[in-house]
């Protein structure tokens, strides 16, 4: 079974974002870029699956600028088999990236795409669902469990959702688009051997325009701000002192 793994490229999550001085955008000049947390929980359920004999080819799969290739090694070192870059320029909507991932798909054919259910920088939630509606594949987002049964009758993939009211199971005929969650995993850490090994694996690199979907975006960012400083908290000695604050301070009785 052939898997299909996307990574993006973002900014560190141990990194404090800041905001360029004119609020066009978050300076990105000498900050570490790593792959997108939930990005590279899809990749190693991938190499999980290919420990468990389940999948045998994982192919990593980035939309984005040359300098992406650093993350897409970084995937390769985890376990992916070979890595495919679709160059872009600026920076493409949800929408874009879906169907650049769309024409990927059609290419490779795989049984399962794995995607993380987000990334920390747009916060956006949104390609893994328009991947699954442009390639009409049942989708199971949010996912905490995986679990394959490739048997020749079944091929299908059980996926354990978090959803505001708990867990939901979903049983889904393959191929399929899954989304990974914070806890369907922790990332293993990549070695040095492992590392070196990477850098002769295939990477193929493709533009944009060489796959017929048009990258423009119809979103405009007109301003960016930092969120407002937070206000030290103050302790009360008795709850009518608090219910005084809420009232005259807060304001929000």
């Amino acid at each position: 079974m052939k898997v299909l793994v996307t990574v993006k490229r973002a900014v560190d999550h141990n990194v404090k974002v800041r905001v360029k001085s004119d609020h066009s955008g978050v300076e990105l000049d000498n900050v570490k870029m790593s792959i997108n947390p939930f990005c590279e929980i899809a990749v190693e359920e991938a190499v999980r699956l290919k420990e468990k004999g389940i999948a045998t080819e994982i192919v990593a799969v980035s939309v984005g600028p040359a300098a992406a290739q650093e993350q897409l090694r970084t995937a390769l070192a985890i376990g992916a088999d070979r890595a495919i870059l679709v160059e872009t320029t600026g920076t493409p909507g949800a929408l874009a990236v879906a169907k650049l991932l769309k024409a990927v798909v059609e290419r490779e054919a795989p049984q399962l795409v794995l995607l993380g259910k987000q990334a920390i920088d747009s916060d956006n939630n949104q390609t893994g669902q328009m991947l699954a509606a442009l390639t009409n594949w049942p989708q199971g987002t949010f996912a905490s469990s995986v679990d394959v049964d490739v048997d020749v009758d079944a091929q299908r993939v059980t996926v354990t959702r978090e959803v505001d009211g708990g867990l939901q199971t979903v049983t889904l005929r393959l191929p399929a688009v899954v989304t990974a969650d914070l806890r369907l995993n922790e990332p293993r850490y990549t070695t040095l051997p492992s590392i070196m090994k990477a850098k002769k694996k295939p990477f193929e690199t493709l533009a944009a325009s060489a796959l017929g979907v048009c990258v423009g975006t119809t979103l405009e960012t007109l301003r960016v701000e930092p969120p407002a400083e937070r206000k030290g908290g103050v302790k009360v000695t008795s709850v009518a002192q608090l219910v005084d604050k809420l009232k005259t301070e807060a304001k929000v009785i």
